[in-house]
C-alpha cells in the first residue's frame, strides 16, 4: 500500500479526477494524477475508479492519506434566480454572487419585468436558490417588499437569500416565513452604489451547495472521505488557486496580474485577478454597475466546451470560422466537424483518435478561448455618449491589457504534446481586435491540472499551495 500526505479529488461534469501529492521535508510534492469517466447515476463509482487507476499507476495495490480533500461541479450547481429593482445591477450582483459559491444564474428578474411574467418565470425554472436584492442601505425598500410578494405567489420551494436594504429586511423575512419559505439574512450586496459586498451571500449560497450534493448519487460518500467534510465547488476552487497565485502567501510573492482559461468539455471559465485593482478608491472604481475593477472576477461560457457542449462553439463562431483556426476549408469539411460535435455531445467520453479529429479539437478549443476571452475581458470604445462622458476609444469593462501570466487549464492542455498547447493559445490571443485583451502575454500550462487542488489546499496551507503551482506551471519557451 502507498502512503501519500494528500489526495484531492475533483468530481467534474464528464471526469473524476484524483492527484495526490507527498512531503519531502517542508515541501509539498506532485506525487500522480489519475481520472475516470464520472459515473452521474452514481458518482462514487467514478470516485472508487479513478482512485484504483491511481493505484495502478502508482505500481501498488492501494493507497491511503493523512488527508483528503475534494472540490466538485458533478451536481451542475445551484439553479439560482435572482430579483431586484435595476436589470443590470441586479444582473451584475448576482454574477458576483454566484461566480465562486457553486450557483448557476438562469434568470435575472428587475422592476422592468412584469409582476405576473416574474411569477410565472419562477414557478418555471424552479430555482433552488432565489438572490433577493434591490435598494441601497437607507434608500428603497418598496421593489424588495414588493418582490418579496412575488416570490410568495410562486410558491416556491428554493431557500431566498435576503441580501437587499438592510432597513427591510426584517418584514422581508417576516413575509416569506409566514408562507413556509426557507430564507437567509445577509448584509447588503450593494449598500452603496459605488460597491459590492458579495462574500456574505456566496457563502451563504455555498452553504446551500453542501447541502444540494448530500443528496446527489454518491457525493454523500464523498463527504464522508473528505477530512473536513467539505466539498468545495469547482469553479471556486479554480478561482481561489488563481488568486493565491496572484496575489501570493505571506511569504512568498505571486505573479501579479494572472488570466486563466479553464476549458472542459462543458464549459470554458475565465478567471483574471488584478491585484493592483485594489488600491483604487471608491471614486476611482465609479459606479459599481459601469465597471468590472474588483479584484477577481470570472465568467463562464456554458455553452462552450470541447465535448458535451461542442455544439456550441459550432453554433456561435460558424463552422467555416472554426475551421479556418487551423488553415481549413470546405463545405465538406464543414459537415464533418458538424458530424463530430453532435456526436461528442452524446459521447462525451470520446478521446480523438485520427489526425482529423485532433485537428477538429485543436480547432475548437481555439475558437471556444477567443470568444471566452474576449466576452470577458473589456473594449475599446467605438462611438461617443455625451451622457456617460465616453468618447472613441475610451477602455469600457475589464482591462487586461497589462497582464503578463496568463495560464490555460483542462484536459486538452494536460494531454496534448506542450508546443500543440502554446500553439492554440497564441492563435487564440492572435487578433484581440477591439478587446482589452495582454498585449504581451507570457503563456503557462498547468500541465498536471493542480489549479483547482491548490484552490481547495489554500485556505489551511497557502504557502505549501502557493509553492505547489508555482513549482509545476510549464512557460513557453
Amino acid at each position: 500500500m502507498a502512503q501519500v500526505d494528500l489526495l484531492v479529488y475533483d468530481v467534474g461534469s464528464t471526469y473524476t479526477k484524483v492527484s495526490a501529492f507527498i512531503r519531502k521535508g517542508k515541501t509539498l510534492v506532485f506525487a500522480g494524477r489519475s481520472q475516470a469517466p464520472t459515473t452521474i447515476e452514481n458518482i462514487e463509482t467514478g470516485l472508487l475508479n479513478a482512485r484504483q487507476n491511481l493505484t495502478q499507476q502508482m505500481g501498488c495495490t492501494d493507497i491511503s492519506s493523512v488527508k483528503t480533500l475534494a472540490a466538485s461541479s458533478a451536481a451542475g450547481g445551484l439553479r439560482m434566480a435572482a430579483l431586484g429593482y435595476m436589470p443590470r445591477v441586479t444582473a451584475k450582483a448576482a454574477k458576483e454572487v454566484a461566480m465562486s459559491a457553486g450557483a448557476r444564474v438562469l434568470e435575472v428578474i428587475s422592476h422592468e419585468t412584469p409582476l405576473d411574467f416574474r411569477i410565472q418565470v419562477l414557478k418555471e425554472i424552479r430555482p433552488d436558490i432565489i438572490l433577493l436584492a434591490g435598494g441601497t442601505d437607507g434608500g428603497d425598500a418598496e421593489s424588495l417588499l414588493e418582490n418579496t410578494g412575488v416570490i410568495v405567489k410562486s410558491r416556491t420551494r428554493g431557500v431566498v437569500i435576503i441580501a437587499g436594504n438592510i432597513e427591510a429586511q426584517l418584514q422581508v423575512e417576516k413575509d416569506l416565513q409566514a408562507a413556509g419559505i426557507g430564507t437567509v439574512r445577509v448584509p447588503n450586496v450593494m449598500p452603496t452604489i459605488h460597491e459590492l459586498k458579495v462574500k456574505p451571500a456566496r457563502e451563504a449560497i455555498h452553504r446551500e451547495f453542501i447541502k444540494q450534493i448530500t443528496h446527489a448519487k454518491g457525493l454523500g460518500e464523498l463527504l464522508e472521505i473528505v477530512s473536513d467534510a467539505r466539498v468545495m465547488p469547482t469553479p471556486g476552487a479554480v478561482l481561489l488557486g488563481t488568486e493565491l497565485l496572484a496575489v501570493g502567501a505571506p511569504e512568498q510573492e505571486g505573479l501579479g496580474s494572472v488570466l486563466v482559461i479553464d476549458i472542459g468539455g462543458a464549459t470554458t471559465d475565465v478567471h483574471s485577478v488584478l491585484p493592483d485593482l485594489a488600491d483604487l478608491t471608491i471614486e476611482e472604481k465609479g459606479l459599481v454597475v459601469l465597471n468590472e475593477k474588483q479584484v477577481s472576477y470570472r465568467t463562464v461560457e456554458g455553452n462552450l466546451g470541447l465535448r458535451v457542449s461542442a455544439t456550441g462553439i459550432i453554433e456561435i463562431a460558424g463552422a467555416g470560422r472554426v475551421l479556418a483556426k487551423v488553415g481549413l476549408l470546405g463545405e465538406e469539411l464543414a459537415r464533418e466537424i458538424q458530424a463530430y460535435a453532435n456526436y461528442l455531445e452524446k459521447e462525451p467520453e470520446h478521446i480523438s483518435v485520427t489526425e482529423k479529429e485532433k485537428l477538429f479539437d485543436e480547432a475548437m478549443a481555439i475558437t471556444a478561448i477567443e470568444i471566452a476571452v474576449k466576452r470577458h475581458a473589456g473594449y475599446l470604445s467605438q462611438s461617443f455618449d455625451p451622457v456617460l462622458g465616453i468618447v472613441p476609444g475610451t477602455p469600457i469593462g475589464r482591462d487586461l491589457r497589462k497582464v503578463k501570466s496568463v495560464i490555460g487549464v483542462g484536459g486538452i492542455f494536460t494531454h496534448s504534446p506542450p508546443e500543440k498547447v502554446y500553439e492554440i493559445l497564441n492563435k487564440a490571443f492572435a487578433d484581440p481586435g477591439i478587446s482589452l485583451l495582454p498585449e504581451e502575454p507570457i503563456f503557462f500550462i498547468d500541465k498536471n491540472y493542480l489549479l483547482y487542488a491548490v484552490g481547495v489546499l489554500a485556505q489551511e496551507c497557502p504557502a505549501d499551495a502557493l509553492s505547489l503551482v508555482l513549482n509545476n506551471l510549464q512557460r513557453e519557451i
